[in-house]
């Protein structure tokens, strides 16, 4: 057997490294490389009482929640642009207060996740300062002190200990960001889990960092020798990675930069059946539940809709996509 091999099915890394209660974070943004095939066999397999982090997420998000995966979310937005301004089932449920939500400015979580990454207990911005972001908890004292993976603060407002060096009288210290694993999309990756994103990576490297365990979904599961050439375009070291699963158009119904787009037709569709509860219970049992993989799910899509979100080779997106 070889150790440095780490690739497995989906199903079998979600059950390996996902449980009730565990402390997770997804990559992606809004609509863009969310790990949209881990999210639903996370749904799939029924785990509950997830507490989420995320910098600024949609698809995935929302889905989470809407699955009754999650328990407690801490992030900058959650919205998919004009199908949702702000994520349906996300803010129903806060509406309703089946979730927990403490929220941060982008730049704040990006600060929380590196501090977790470099291990360090906070990092000091200025982001915040005058805003209800300072103010406003979303888990009480009371939460904190029960929880003891809650800091005991959202966040501390401190004096510059230089006095005036920097022209900053006060900072913002927000704390770091640990997870118990960090579930992330990439466009290539090879067997030992070193790893490249094309095109924005957001904060996915530095979740990967602060996390205890990683799970890395792919378009590509290439060679070791490949990776190697120009291995200054690889993001994600080998030993950062506890598994890879080899998923293409794994970030589905999201965009891939350079292999595929977003679907609008689906994310239409879904925003409709994200409006209502019976609705959404029809959502699930067709394409999460009534499915059991990705490729099943891919399968309903169908090719021509596939072939349509098909990314240009000098662009990295589908130019001539009707996006209404």
């Amino acid at each position: 057997m070889n150790t440095n091999d780490k690739v497995m099915d989906l199903s079998e890394a979600v059950r390996r490294y996902v449980s009730d209660g565990c402390h997770i974070s997804i990559g992606g943004f809004t609509l863009n490389r969310n790990p949209m095939a881990a999210v639903y066999e996370i749904i799939r397999q029924r785990i509950k009482g997830l507490h989420l982090y995320a910098h600024s997420n949609g698809q995935g998000m929302d889905e989470l929640v809407g699955g009754g995966c999650l328990a407690k979310l801490e992030i900058a937005y959650g919205g998919t642009g004009r199908f949702a301004s702000t994520c349906i089932r996300f803010k129903k449920a806060v509406q309703e207060g089946s979730l927990q939500v403490e929220d941060y400015s982008n730049y704040q979580m990006t600060l929380r996740f590196l501090a977790g990454a470099m291990g360090v207990p906070f990092l000091p911005t200025r982001s915040g300062l005058g805003t209800d972001i300072i103010e406003k908890w979303g888990f009480s004292r009371e939460m904190r002190t029960a929880d003891p993976r809650l800091p005991d603060y959202k966040l501390r407002v401190v004096e510059n200990p230089f006095g005036s060096w920097g022209d900053a009288e006060k900072l913002v210290l927000v704390p770091a960001i640990h997870t118990d694993v960090a579930i992330v999309h990439v466009q290539k990756a090879d067997r030992q889990g070193t790893a490249r994103m094309e095109g924005l990576p957001f904060t996915d490297v530095e979740q990967i960092k602060s996390s205890k365990h990683v799970i890395l979904t792919c378009e590509e599961l290439a060679d070791t020798e490949e990776m190697r050439q120009n291995s200054d375009l690889n993001q994600i070291p080998f030993f950062c990675v506890d598994a890879v699963v080899h998923v293409p158009f794994g970030a589905y119904p999201t965009a891939c930069y350079r292999y595929y787009d977003y679907d609008p037709a689906y994310l239409s569709d879904y925003s409709k059946y994200a409006q209502k509860e019976e609705l959404f219970r029809i959502y699930l049992e067709k394409f999460v539940y009534g499915v059991s993989n990705h490729r099943e799910l891919l399968d309903l899509a169908g090719k021509e809709r596939l072939q349509s979100i098909k990314a240009d080779p000098r662009t990295g997106y589908a130019v001539n996509l009707d996006r209404r």
